[in-house]
C-alpha cells in the first residue's frame, strides 16, 4: 500500500497542510464553478443530443455533433468559431497548422514572450534544417523578450508601429524557461496596447496548459486566435487525442482549409467515433483542471516546507496554468523524485525512469508519465532537462487524491535516499 511507504514526517506535514491551504483550494473551487457554468450553459444552448455521438466515417459529411462541439469550444474560449478535430494530433501540430495557414512567404511573425517552447524550435526554423519550417518557407521570425515576467510594452509598441508584422504570438505558459506564466490580465493589457497602434496584426495565443485555470480565456480579452491540445486541459483526461484552434471565422476558415483543402474547409473530417469522448472530456475539464491545480499547490507547499524555496509559482501565488516547477538542487534529488512519481502512476508503475536523450530536446531528459493516454499532460506527469539547477516541471493530476499520493511518495523517495 502506498500510504504505508510514506515517511512519517512527510505524512504529518501533509495533514497539517489541509487547513493551511483550505482558502486557496476554495478559490480554485470557485473558478471551477464559474467555468463549469460556462460549459454546461453552452451544452444546453447548443441542444447537445445523444445522436450527436454518432460515428461518422468516410469523408465525414454532415456531422452535426462535430459542428455543435466546435460551437461549444468557441463559446468556452470566448471566440466566434473553432476547429476541434482528432486529425490535430498535438499542441505542436495545432500551432504549426495555424501558423502555416496564416503566414505566407515574406510575412513576419514576432513572439512577444521570448523564445518559444523547446519543441517549437525546429517548427519555426530556429534549429534543425527542415524544409518545412516556417523560416525555410520564407516566414521571417523575430522575438521580444519579456521584462520582469511581463511584456516589454515600449519595444512591442514601437515595433508594431512599423505596420509590417503579420502576426504576433504569445506563449501563455512558461515552457522550460524560468519565467512566470502569463496571466489573462497581462495578456489583456498588451492586446489593448497593440490595438492602439495596429488594428490589423493577428494576435495569436498558445493557450496550452492554461485553459480553465482562470475565469476568462484569451478570446474573452481580444485574442484573434487561440490554440491548444485536447491531451491537456480541455480534454479533461478523457479525450485520447486531438487539438483545437479557436478564433474569428475568417482565420478559422483559413486554418480549416490548410487542414483539409481549399473549398473543403470545415465541411469534411471523420470523427473516428470520438465525438462522445470529446464532449465528455470538455464537460469534465473544469474538474480535471481544479484537481491539477490543487496538486500543484500542494506540491509547492510541501517543497517549501522542506526547505526547497525555489519553487514557482509559490504555493500562495496566483496561477495562470497548471505547470509547477520545483528546483531540487541535485541530480539525485531530481531522479529520485521523478522515480517516485512513476512508481505511483496507474500505468507502467514498474518502469524505472532514468535520464535519456529525447527527440526535439537539446539535453537528456528524465520523465515520469504513466498515463492512460500517451502524452496526456492533464494526467500527472513530471519531466526535466537534466541540467543545473535541476528544475522539475510537473503538471496534471486527474484527482487531487491520486496527485497527493504521488507527491507524498516522491518526497518520501527523495528524503529516504538522503536519510
Amino acid at each position: 500500500m502506498i500510504l504505508e511507504q510514506i515517511h512519517p514526517d512527510i505524512l504529518e506535514m501533509a495533514k497539517e497542510s489541509d487547513s493551511i491551504l483550505s482558502d486557496i483550494y476554495k478559490k480554485i473551487d470557485e473558478i471551477a464553478l464559474t467555468n463549469s457554468n460556462r460549459i454546461l450553459s453552452a451544452f444546453i444552448e447548443n441542444r447537445v443530443s445523444y445522436s450527436d455521438f454518432a460515428d461518422i466515417n468516410g469523408y465525414g459529411n454532415y456531422d452535426e455533433g462535430r459542428d455543435k462541439l466546435e460551437k461549444i469550444f468557441a463559446t468556452v474560449l470566448g471566440c466566434k468559431d473553432a476547429l476541434v478535430r482528432p486529425q490535430i494530433m498535438s499542441g505542436t501540430n495545432a500551432l504549426y497548422l495555424t501558423l502555416s495557414a496564416l503566414l505566407k512567404h515574406g510575412d513576419t511573425m514576432i513572439s512577444l514572450s521570448g523564445a518559444p517552447y523547446d519543441s517549437l524550435q525546429e517548427m519555426i526554423g530556429l534549429s534543425g534544417n527542415s524544409t518545412q519550417s516556417l523560416k525555410a518557407n520564407g516566414v521571417k521570425y523575430e522575438q521580444i523578450e519579456l521584462l520582469n515576467d511581463d511584456f516589454d510594452n515600449e519595444k512591442i509598441v514601437e515595433r508594431l508601429k512599423q505596420n509590417n508584422v503579420k502576426l504576433v504570438e504569445i506563449q501563455r505558459s512558461r515552457g522550460y524557461s524560468h519565467r512566470q506564466s502569463l496571466s489573462i490580465s497581462k495578456i489583456e493589457r498588451i492586446i489593448s496596447k497593440i490595438r492602439e497602434v495596429n488594428k490589423d496584426v493577428i494576435i495569436m495565443i498558445d493557450n496550452c496548459y492554461g485553459e480553465l485555470v482562470e475565469d476568462k480565456e484569451p478570446g474573452h480579452v481580444g485574442a484573434d486566435v487561440v490554440v491548444g491540445s485536447l491531451m491537456k486541459n480541455l480534454g479533461g483526461g478523457i479525450a485520447p487525442t486531438g487539438g483545437y484552434i479557436a478564433g474569428n471565422q475568417e482565420l478559422i476558415h483559413m486554418v480549416a482549409e490548410r487542414l483539409t483543402a481549399p473549398g473543403i474547409g470545415k465541411d469534411l473530417g471523420a470523427n473516428f467515433n470520438l465525438n462522445n469522448t470529446f464532449f465528455k472530456g470538455l464537460f469534465m475539464a473544469p474538474n480535471a483542471v481544479k484537481n491539477a491545480l490543487k496538486t500543484a499547490v500542494f506540491s509547492a507547499y510541501m517543497l517549501e516546507k522542506l526547505g526547497y524555496s525555489n519553487v514557482s509559482p509559490r504555493y500562495d501565488e496566483p496561477r495562470t496554468d497548471i505547470i509547477q516547477t520545483l528546483e531540487l538542487k541535485t541530480r539525485d534529488n531530481l531522479v529520485n523524485f521523478t522515480q517516485g512519481i512513476q512508481q505511483t502512476s496507474p500505468i507502467d508503475s514498474f518502469v524505472q525512469v532514468l535520464p535519456a536523450p529525447m527527440p526535439g530536446y537539446p539535453f537528456d531528459e528524465v520523465m515520469a508519465a504513466g498515463s492512460f493516454t500517451q502524452g496526456s499532460t492533464i494526467e500527472l506527469s513530471a519531466d526535466a532537462p537534466v541540467i543545473e539547477p535541476y528544475t522539475l516541471y510537473i503538471q496534471g493530476g486527474l484527482t487531487f487524491e491520486y496527485g497527493k499520493l504521488s507527491i507524498l511518495l516522491a518526497l518520501s523517495n527523495m528524503k529516504g535516499k538522503l536519510d
